[in-house]
């Protein structure tokens, strides 16, 4: 952003956060929460409590608030995509991203699981969206004249319960894992992303349903090795 403002030809930098920055919050009780670019994940909490990757969280939030008084001190155009648990298939041939973790119902992978658990927990809900919706949500707000500020990238809310039915519908012939449905896992969301502002601008989603966003990344799964072909 330093080298953007000596430039003095940079029309808009976007920068790309996380959802992270806005769903860990302590005071989340009860069912019904609508969490939108207004709200911020509570970094004093996380510091003092230390839950698992809370460092994570506390960086995207601190990252974000100096990026923004940077441009506002420079007059430089900023705005901060932030996506939430993005599935899909990409050109790479080797992932450590949220695909094996949305795969692992399938797979049978305890440890990508685990993950997968952890962000229900402590999100209250399962946020996804593609990959393609993510890329084209990039270009949008770069080339959008009036965007402005923070986006949330969320195109479904969800659970676990509601993914693990899915599949076990959509994809009889791998058998869902239902030994791994165990613990506090929740049958509706108790809280929403919602990206009511990047669509009021505008934007459209691609892949609003579980059926768009499973079809390609089940043959990535199996081009990855996760998944049996």
């Amino acid at each position: 952003m330093r080298s953007c403002a000596k430039a003095g030809t940079v029309k808009r930098v976007v920068l790309t956060s996380s959802a992270s920055s806005v769903t860990r919050r302590p005071d989340l009780q009860g069912d019904g929460h609508v969490l939108d670019e207004e709200s911020w994940s509570d970094v004093e909490h996380l510091r003092a409590e230390k839950p698992p990757t809370w460092g994570y969280c506390v960086s995207k939030v601190l990252v974000e608030k100096a990026a923004s008084r940077f441009a506002q001190e420079r007059g430089i155009s900023l705005v901060t995509l932030c996506p939430v648990v993005t599935v899909g298939a990409a050109p790479a041939r080797r992932t450590r991203t949220s695909v094996p973790n949305c795969l692992s119902l399938l797979s049978g992978d305890e440890a990508e699981f685990a993950v997968l658990a952890a962000i229900e927990k402590s999100c209250s809900t399962m946020p996804l969206v593609h990959l393609d919706d993510v890329c084209r949500a990039e270009l949008f707000v770069a080339e959008e004249p009036a965007a402005a500020g923070k986006y949330l990238c969320c195109s479904l809310n969800t659970t676990i319960l509601e993914l693990a039915r899915f599949l076990a519908h959509k994809y009889p012939q791998y058998g869902v894992k239902t030994g791994l449905l165990s613990g506090e896992l929740l049958e509706k969301p108790r809280v929403r992303l919602s990206s009511a502002k990047l669509v009021r601008e505008g934007f459209e989603y691609k892949y609003k349903t579980l059926d768009g966003m499973y079809d390609d990344m089940i043959e990535y799964g199996k081009a990855l090795g996760i998944l049996p072909n």
